[in-house]
């Protein structure tokens, strides 16, 4: 599981909880179905409207992304991988990599791996992995575009379940008591839409893409890789080359757990 974002719902609904306490409000003001329906009803209508049914059944699979340990290769381990595969090439040539490429798992190393192993050209296994990485990402962007509008949406109807509830309060004007229940229930819809919308929906869609930067930055670190196992450069060039896609303090504990794991051997 993603603990940030257990660790961020729950700190939400805590706050929230507990603020209205300290405040003197009573949690029971939250269960209004008319303020539930207005947003939550409202905001799915919208999505509706603005996506198709398609992209709508994708939200199931976005939230269970966004709740889960993202299974990326560490970039040291990636390094190390190629590494190993150029050393292996440049003694006993390209067709000997084909063993490790039948091995990955990874659909899009492997796939890079056959181009390569295939002799194409660099400049076309260098179009071809760059045009996946771009659709890629562009449907990594639209999928977090849902979220996005949902967190647009949900405020406003917000502000829109406030003046049903106004409306309402207003139309019993003469019955003091229930003027104040109305009221406050008018701005209960204000609360669930802005707390969806920039404590959930707004976070969830910055998650995703997120996310998907760091998808990127790996699979530039194999078309790196790749490449340079095609052109036959050495062991410590391919190095450094995917060295440039790791900060720098990171870099030196790179180094250092070089120099570590050279001294125990």
């Amino acid at each position: 599981m993603e603990k940030s974002t257990i660790i961020g719902v729950v700190l939400a609904g805590v706050s929230i909880g507990f603020g209205m306490v300290l405040k003197g409000a009573s949690l029971g003001a939250l269960l209004n179905p008319a303020a539930a329906l207005i947003i939550f009803g409202g905001t799915a209508a919208a999505l509706f409207n603005a996506f198709s049914l398609e992209e709508i059944k994708k939200i199931p699979g976005l939230l269970k992304i966004i709740f889960t340990e993202q299974a990326l290769m560490p970039k040291r381990e990636l390094i190390e991988k190629f590494v190993d595969w150029v050393s292996i090439t440049r003694r006993e040539g390209l067709l000997s990599l084909e063993k490790q490429a039948e091995e990955l798992s990874d659909p899009f190393m492997k796939s890079g791996m056959r181009l390569i192993i295939d002799g194409n050209d660099p400049d076309f296994v260098r179009d071809v992995l760059l045009e996946d990485i771009a659709e890629m990402e562009t449907r990594h962007k639209k999928y977090a575009s849902i979220f996005t509008q949902a967190g647009t949406y949900a405020p406003t109807l917000g502000v829109l379940g406030a003046v049903v509830g106004l409306i309402a309060a207003l139309g019993n004007l003469s019955e003091v008591e229930k003027l104040g229940h109305l009221i406050s229930a008018a701005f209960v819809a204000t609360m669930f839409g802005i707390f969806l919308g920039y404590v959930v929906f707004h976070p969830f869609a910055n998650k995703l893409k997120t996310k998907s930067k760091k998808e990127v930055e790996i699979k530039l670190m194999i078309v790196e890789g790749l490449l340079s196992i095609q052109s036959g450069v050495s062991a410590n060039s391919v190095k450094q080359k995917m060295m440039i896609f790791v900060a720098n303090k990171d870099r030196e504990k790179f180094e250092e757990g070089e120099k570590e794991g050279g001294a125990r051997e």
